[in-house]
């Protein structure tokens, strides 16, 4: 079986694992990634680069990965205010490494929507290659229910390409928790623009007195967004989620309540959310501990996260394939075919 992972992360090309706690914690990431944790101190985004793409060439199970960076936050004028030294990544960049391992990586925009130039950045980077988008608007103070971001999405359904919008919670980065609800979607969607929900909403703290129900399996206990995610991919053509990081505890609790959910895995996508770290042996699904010992020996980042998820989602179902669905619909993709 072969699949592409829909969604992955490039870091910014000054990132830096020089605090106490990214040293202590370089060990558990660098296995996590595939890497040596002395190159990654050493040259950092350099050994990130070249992890990441040899993990892809020799993975079992991910032919290619769809790369994203993310962009700077902007104020209400257009002017940056704050690019995140490890998250942040700029389009370009993500065009240059996509372009020194085309076998591997799959280039996405990541462009705010508050540029005042941002029309013309998709036109140009969509012309350079990048075949879908990615908003991180929880990151960017960013609401998308705004009208005058419809342009923006009328530009992407012009294009023909999918915008992955981050849905749940968020840890990685500081964020606005009120930009990253189900209703995000709303405009995006109702604009035409084929979306992707990432994280099936999935991961929010919602038990601060009982916090052990946030691990729990019982489906009462899940996120709300994430029920109301799935109504929304039957009732919405242009709409589908991945599970993008559902190995971290308060998402992986609901595999097997997702894999259950039969009637809308023709829209569900295969996506890891690399390099996020992700549990095996101590985590909140069901999986047997012959199984899990058996997974955590996979040295492949992707070939662990693979093999994980093909217990609730066997070789044959629909997650693996849906990517041809929307990818390589951009006029770009069409004119190089």
């Amino acid at each position: 079986m072969k699949t592409i992972d829909i969604h992955t992360h490039l870091l910014n090309p000054n990132v830096r694992f020089d605090r106490l706690f990214d040293r202590i914690s370089v060990r558990f990431f660098a296995r996590n990634l595939g890497a040596d944790p002395a190159q990654l101190m050493a040259r950092p985004y350099a050994a990130y680069v070249e992890s990441m793409a040899r993990a892809v060439r020799e993975s079992h199970y991910v032919e290619k990965a769809c790369l994203f960076g993310v962009d700077a936050r902007l104020d209400e004028r257009g002017r940056e205010i704050d690019r995140d030294r490890t998250v942040c990544a700029m389009s370009e960049d993500v065009l240059a490494v996509a372009a020194g391992y085309p076998e591997q990586f799959i280039p996405f925009l990541s462009i705010n929507p508050l540029r005042p130039d941002a029309l013309e950045l998709i036109d140009k980077h969509c012309e350079s290659g990048c075949v879908g988008a990615k908003f991180l608007q929880n990151y960017w103070g960013v609401d998308l229910n705004d009208e005058r971001f419809i342009p923006y999405y009328e530009k992407l359904k012009e294009k023909k390409i999918p915008l992955i919008i981050h849905i749940g919670s968020e840890y990685s980065i500081h964020s606005f928790a009120r930009f990253e609800r189900i209703d995000m979607l709303d405009l995006p969607l109702a604009t035409g623009v084929t979306v992707i929900a990432a994280h099936m909403g999935l991961g929010r703290i919602n038990h601060k007195l009982r916090l052990w129900k946030n691990l729990s399996k019982n489906p009462g206990n899940f996120d709300a967004d994430y029920f109301r995610l799935l109504d929304m991919l039957k009732s919405h053509d242009n709409l589908y989620g991945d599970i993008s990081a559902m190995l971290s505890p308060m998402r992986a609790r609901a595999l097997r309540h997702l894999s259950m959910q039969r009637d809308v895995h023709h829209k569900i996508l295969f996506g890891t959310d690399y390099p996020v770290p992700f549990l095996v042996r101590h985590n909140s699904y069901d999986l047997p501990k012959p199984i899990k010992k058996r997974i955590c020996k996979i040295e492949n980042p992707f070939d662990r996260y693979a093999a994980a998820v093909l217990e609730y989602f066997p070789e044959g179902n629909p997650i693996y394939n849906n990517y041809v669905k929307i990818l390589f619909n951009s006029e770009k993709c069409k004119s190089d075919s």
